[in-house]
């Protein structure tokens, strides 16, 4: 017990002539170009920002004046907001690691409701709009209870559901459009999103801002509340997502309700778009839908991108046709530089994606 106080003593004394250097790790410098991949990493929605700011400076250069007249850029806005309100929908599907091949189908189903029940059978528009808002929910819950009760592949059942909703139009249609005199005759309420006001040269329709709102109140949902980063959690593993306590079929088929509702606003908005109510509208809508969410940066793997990517890339597509018809280019061609932008659009989210690896 005595030599304690001196083992102490030298021990202390010991420690004052050791080594005092920290050891640290670091791991290889970044070059300049992973620099760039980080930074696109934590701003997913940049890529589509800088493409759209890109695309602007070309095709003024290559169209002249002509693309940057108020009114142009305005008709680029109404020529866009019917997908951009169905890309909306399909971006939630997609963040869940799903896809939605029926929104399309979905939407002009519930044009062709509100369309027979406010012009066939002489139901107060609001009702019928009110009616196609309900069961355009309800398909999108159908959607939702397939994949989470049958356990099938969103991809496989949203492909029968647009095949059954398809079906369902042309049976409800009878394969005929309703006319636009009808509609303005019965329920001039079903074109509300076609009346535009003029701002300058700008002729903006209320299409437009709905499709605007759409996409705010979504990135609100998303970034602020805890339902929005639960769709994220169940997009990024939805088995770590079960552990930590959420409920991830209930969740799923509130994004798929969600979807649903959103793809009977844009049946409202298209009416007044087109002006008439046609069976076999949008038939590519599906496909166009998934374009502009790939083109905007959220990833087909789930869990990763912005809602607002989806509105921009909605825009990239918008832009790229209207250049290039100024610049007086095919569509054909137009067509081909749209599929190209996919292409670019994937390879890109792969390459950022191997930040996190």
């Amino acid at each position: 017990m005595s030599d304690t106080p001196r083992r102490a003593a030298e021990y202390e004394t010991s420690l004052t002539g050791a080594d005092k250097t920290v050891a640290t790790f670091e791991g290889p410098k970044r070059t300049p170009l992973g620099h760039v991949q980080h930074f696109l990493h934590s701003h997913p929605t940049m890529v589509p920002v800088i493409v759209l700011a890109l695309s602007l400076i070309v095709f003024g250069i290559l169209a002249g004046e002509r693309f940057f007249t108020p009114f142009n850029l305005s008709l680029i806005l109404q020529q866009v907001s019917i997908i951009g309100i169905l890309a909306a929908a399909q971006s939630l599907i997609i963040l869940t690691a799903g896809i939605d091949l029926s929104v399309a189908a979905i939407m002009v189903l519930m044009s062709v409701i509100s369309g027979k029940l406010a012009i066939t059978l002489g139901v107060p528009p609001s009702l019928a709009l009110a009616a196609s808002f309900v069961l355009g929910t309800l398909a999108g819950m159908m959607n939702g209870f397939l994949v989470t009760r049958l356990r099938l592949p969103p991809f496989i059942v949203t492909l029968g559901t647009w095949n059954i909703f398809f079906a369902l139009n042309l049976w409800l249609s009878g394969a005929q459009s309703i006319r636009s005199q009808d509609i303005d005759q019965m329920a001039p309420l079903l074109k509300f999103f076609g009346n535009s006001f003029r701002i300058g040269g700008a002729n903006i329709t209320y299409g437009s801002i709905l499709m605007v709102l759409v996409f705010a109140g979504l990135w609100y949902m998303l970034t602020k509340t805890a339902w929005g980063r639960h769709v994220y959690a169940i997009g990024d593993d939805k088995d770590a997502a079960e552990l930590a306590g959420i409920r991830t079929d209930r969740m799923l088929v509130s994004v798929y309700a969600l979807a649903g509702f959103i793809c009977a606003l844009a049946a409202w908005a298209s009416i007044g778009r087109v002006g008439s109510i046609s069976p076999q509208s949008f038939y590519e809508g599906n496909l166009q839908s998934i374009t502009a969410v790939v083109i905007g940066g959220i990833s087909l793997f789930g869990g990763r991108g912005s809602i607002m990517g989806a509105l921009f890339g909605a825009l990239i597509v918008g832009v790229f046709q209207s250049g290039l018809r100024l610049a007086g280019v095919d569509v054909l061609w137009q067509v081909f530089a749209i599929g190209w932008l996919i292409i670019i659009a994937v390879a890109i989210d792969q390459w950022i994606r191997k930040v996190s690896a």
